[in-house]
């Protein structure tokens, strides 16, 4: 057993969500969004590299070697997994190792709206599921994935980076691809998958026009496509999908955006006001006849709005799902301040 494991199984102990390693600096912990310190004394350097390395294998320490960065993910012989990143510091080597659950949650578990069921439901078209860092964007797609693979007779594929929920063939046949394994690129390991009779992809992350064009594509095409990017608000996802493009291509974008977009599920996560766990807020778009208009003529500045009354469709502006969650007591009126995008008073 490695060195690195007893820590790591302490993640699972005190449901943490994160462990970092770096050296001049103690063990830490993230639990309920806050890191913690592990250890009371500093990793040094050389201790730092030793526990990293132990739990690397020879072609991911050379390849680590030779880009300074690395995407892992890393199993206990108890079977528990951790998505697993490795860089270079000032001080030294420094890796964050991230606990996957074994399972998927289910939709209810994880508080999703349940406009979301009827997004899945699609056959083709796009769905963007949004959010900053640390929000709950993989666990939703992974759920997703899960309900498709439950419920339908499909050929689902995943291109991630690296792979995290491992999906089992139920109704579905489910193929997992990687980047860096499995192929060189998002937008390479898209393309093949146009190739391979799919009818549903989900896309760990868009990072570029290429990634973007290529999904586009394949929702225009009779393809139910999944995906995350790193964005705040649904209204402000259409406006990055948007300008990734350049301007003399952005009309025609704005055209097909308008016509594949099934919807934007925005999210967050939030202590709850018993500080026993998270819990998610959303806002969710609707790609409605009119916010299709919207889309197509680039008035964006007209979401917001949209959503704010688009109830009966489902749609709901994060500022509601955030006054729920406080009248429930599920958190704080502080919490509600910080996490409002307009930094509501009272």
């Amino acid at each position: 057993m490695a060195e690195l494991d007893k820590f790591l199984k302490v993640v699972v102990e005190r449901k943490c969500s994160d462990l970092h390693v770096a050296a001049g600096m103690p063990m830490m912990v993230r639990y309920l969004g806050e890191m913690t310190p592990l250890t009371n004394q500093a990793v040094s350097a050389e201790q730092s590299k030793q526990l990293i390395y132990e739990i690397l294998s020879e072609e991911q320490q050379r390849q680590f070697e030779e880009t300074w960065e690395l995407d892992a993910v890393y199993s206990l012989p108890s079977g528990e997994r951790y998505r697993v990143n490795v860089c270079r510091e000032q001080k030294g080597l420094a890796a964050v190792f991230r606990y996957i659950l074994a399972e998927p949650k289910s939709f209810e578990e994880l508080g999703l709206p349940p406009v979301i069921e009827k997004f899945v439901l699609a056959t083709q078209g796009l769905i963007v599921v949004t959010g900053p860092g640390r929000s709950g964007k993989t666990a939703t797609l992974a759920s997703m994935i899960d309900h498709i693979n439950t419920n339908r007779n499909e050929h689902i594929i995943t291109i991630e980076d690296p792979i995290e929920y491992l999906h089992q063939s139920k109704k579905s046949i489910v193929s997992q691809r990687s980047v860096g394994p499995h192929s060189k690129s998002f937008s390479n390991a898209l393309r093949a998958a146009l190739r391979e009779d799919p009818d549903v992809i989900m896309i760990g992350e868009i990072r570029d026009l290429e990634t973007m064009s290529l999904a586009l594509t394949a929702a225009e095409t009779g393809h139910l496509v999944l995906a995350t990017l790193h964005t705040s608000g649904a209204a402000s996802t259409i406006n990055r999908v948007i300008n990734i493009y350049p301007p003399s291509e952005q009309a025609q974008a704005q055209t097909t955006l308008s016509e594949c977009l099934i919807g934007v599920l925005s999210q967050e996560l939030i202590k709850q006001a018993d500080a026993t766990d998270m819990v998610a807020a959303f806002e969710v778009l609707v790609n409605t006849l009119a916010v299709g208009n919207v889309i197509r003529e680039g008035e964006t500045y007209k979401l917001e709005s949209m959503i704010e009354v688009g109830s009966k469709d489902g749609m709901k502006i994060m500022g509601a799902s955030l006054t729920e969650l406080q009248r429930a007591g599920k958190i704080t009126p502080e919490a509600k301040q910080e996490f409002s995008p307009r930094k509501e008073s009272g």
